[in-house]
């Protein structure tokens, strides 16, 4: 692909403006290890939902849903599209319950919750796992990505260091990691904030534009839902949102799509599976974001946003050009038939000048936007959960951010190494989210029932790594041909019953946490509900309900309703069926009202009471 002085200059002012950010934030964010991590607790509402955002979206997410519809159709989606389900018990039933922890880390939580040597254990054990296998595994995947984007669109050739031949792929995405790491290991999370912003609008107008060039390529939006009938078998199969179909015997489900797997999605996995920025309970960079909001109102509507944005606006752009490439490369790309890499020969054949400038920045957003989260997150775990807290305990503000500062650096030459050597996103992808199978539960439960301990966490993450270790090697092919999507299925149902048989016995084989650390908790969360009522009582609470009360459960409901609404009412739009999709978003608005009313109506949070060391440590 030739880019002319005009693209290049688009991505030159790209790769400024992050760096001017990072020098911009460089003071503030050495302040402390509060401003470093969580922006000092004061971020707006917007800011922190277009990071949420902005993360989420990766350099492969583009090829993969790409990928998705290439070989399902629109309805292939329901991979992610039910982990809102998960989101929106976020918003309503935890991201107020997280902003009234004070926590720097949600694995910091697991020693105000708990106490003794487990409640240690456990912090330093999942410090460690989500800051060097989990972390490493998801930064080496991005990167691929972004190698097979850069070696389709640009073909760089070998650049020979020393004896030794770099791609010169690899040299472009160590440019963009160098400048990633500069400004995140330089400012923290002030400037991983703001180039989020920035990213997010780069990338988001990249994609549209790619969308409308590649419709327009096809011969418009009537062509392309033509071939996509003749492809798929008929226009349903291709672009109904639902993976369900009407036959002479009733309703059925596409032959990719078994029942069994359909109801484990929508049943199971969104409250059963761990995943990064889709955890039960929240967690991960979705809590971060919620730590760093100004007040609990600006935590809520952050998280509300997020999962607004993230299933309802961004989608689109992405399967309409994946659509279009089904007709456009029908065999793929290269000697692999890699329908995912045909989203990079699209934007490579498509754009003129300069849409290819900022195409180009776009992936490059794309991939640091994920990165800097990601070197930001893990520092946060290393430094405050590990270091700070089990190796050198009184040293300076100053200190802990200089050694945060080195820790991403290693982060990132750690990360490196994973990438080089990882073979199959889709695998890793895959083991990751086995690996999270069955921990969910108690996640959750931990916010809303006082007699969940230490243990109960410690069991299910072992009894979750050991049986879905097993399982990813052995149910395959024993019930269902490989590739059967129903032994994903299997391995989800299999790991979810054992690790709850497991950790539901150890709950009850292992002392409950002291009444103090109850007390203690409950004064400072407030998670009121019938699981908290013995404490509340003692506390002289009374009866509290759940924060939200009985308008949480409504709000989710309607929440879940207003982001499908939004979502399939968008989309019977954009494939030309107006009245359906009218009706979908006056639905969706009619939800969204609810949501506001009952945010109006809503009485203010109770006094909470914070432990005096932790206030001075904020």
């Amino acid at each position: 692909m030739h880019l002319t002085a005009i693209d290049w200059a688009i991505v030159a002012a790209y790769f400024l403006l992050s760096a001017g950010i990072g020098v911009a934030y460089t003071k503030k964010g050495g302040e402390s290890l509060s401003e470093y991590f969580i922006s000092g607790r004061q971020v707006p509402w917007w800011l922190a939902g277009a990071s949420m955002v902005a993360t989420t979206f990766a350099a492969d997410t583009p090829l993969v849903v790409t990928g998705i519809v290439t070989a399902n159709g629109v309805a292939g989606n329901w991979l992610w599209w039910d982990f809102l389900m998960s989101g929106m018990l976020t918003v309503f039933f935890f991201a107020r319950l997280w902003r009234r922890a004070r926590v720097m880390t949600d694995v910091e939580f697991a020693e105000i919750r708990y106490a003794g040597k487990s409640a240690a254990t456990l912090r330093g054990f999942r410090a460690l796992y989500l800051a060097i296998p989990v972390n490493l595994i998801i930064l080496g995947w991005v990167t691929r990505a972004m190698i097979k984007i850069l070696t389709i669109s640009l073909g760089l050739r070998e650049v020979h260091v020393g004896g030794i031949a770099i791609s010169g792929e690899v040299i472009a995405v160590g440019i963009c990691f160098l400048v990633t790491m500069m400004y995140s290991v330089a400012a923290g999370m002030w400037a991983v904030l703001w180039t989020d912003l920035v990213q997010f609008v780069i990338k988001m107008t990249a994609v549209i534009i790619l969308a409308v060039y590649a419709v327009a390529a096809v011969g418009g939006m009537a062509k392309l839902k033509a071939g996509l009938a003749a492809h798929f078998g008929s226009e349903a199969a291709a672009l109904s949102v639902l993976p369900v179909r009407m036959t002479p015997h009733g309703v059925e489900t596409y032959a990719w799509m078994p029942l069994m797997a359909l109801l484990v999605f929508l049943g199971v996995q969104w409250w059963a599976a761990w995943y990064p920025g889709a955890e039960p309970g929240g967690g991960g960079y979705i809590a971060q974001r919620i730590f760093s909001a100004k007040t609990e109102r600006d935590g809520v509507l952050a998280t509300l946003f997020f999962n607004v944005a993230h299933y309802a606006m961004r989608p689109w752009p992405w399967i309409v050009t994946g659509l279009a490439t089904i007709l456009l490369y029908p065999n793929g790309i290269g000697p692999t038939h890699d329908h995912e890499a045909a989203y990079v020969q699209a934007f490579v054949d498509l754009l003129p000048t300069p849409w290819r400038g900022v195409m180009m920045a776009g992936f490059a957003a794309a991939y640091m936007s994920t990165v800097g989260t990601q070197l930001n997150w893990g520092a946060s775990y290393l430094v405050n959960d590990f270091y700070k807290r089990f190796l050198n305990r009184d040293s300076t503000e100053k200190h802990y951010v200089a050694v945060s500062r080195w820790t991403t650096i290693g982060l990132f030459l750690a990360s490196a190494v994973v990438a080089w050597q990882l073979s199959s996103i889709e695998g890793a992808w895959k083991f990751l989210l086995a690996m999270g199978a069955g921990t969910g539960l108690v996640l959750i439960l931990r916010w809303y029932w006082w007699r969940i301990n230490a243990w109960s966490e410690i069991s299910a993450m072992i009894a979750s790594l050991v049986i879905s270790t097993i399982c990813f090697f052995e149910v395959p092919g024993r019930w269902y041909p490989v590739g059967d999507p129903r032994n994903d299925s299997m391995i989800m149902l299999i790991t979810v019953a054992g690790s709850t048989v497991i950790w539901i016995a150890v709950t009850f084989l292992t002392p409950a946490e002291d009444n103090a650390v109850l007390d203690s908790f409950y004064r400072r969360v407030r998670p009121g509900g019938r699981g908290w009522r013995a404490v509340s009582e003692r506390l002289g609470f009374g009866q509290e309900p759940i924060p939200g009360g009985a308008l949480a459960w409504t709000n989710w409901i309607a929440g879940i309703v207003a982001v499908y609404g939004s979502l399939f009412g968008v989309g019977k739009i954009i494939f030309g069926d107006i009245g359906a999709g009218v009706i979908l978003l006056v639905i969706a608005l009619l939800a969204f009202a609810w949501i506001a009313r009952s945010f109006r109506s809503e009485p203010s949070p109770p006094g909470l009471a914070i432990e005096p060391e932790r206030m001075a440590a904020d």
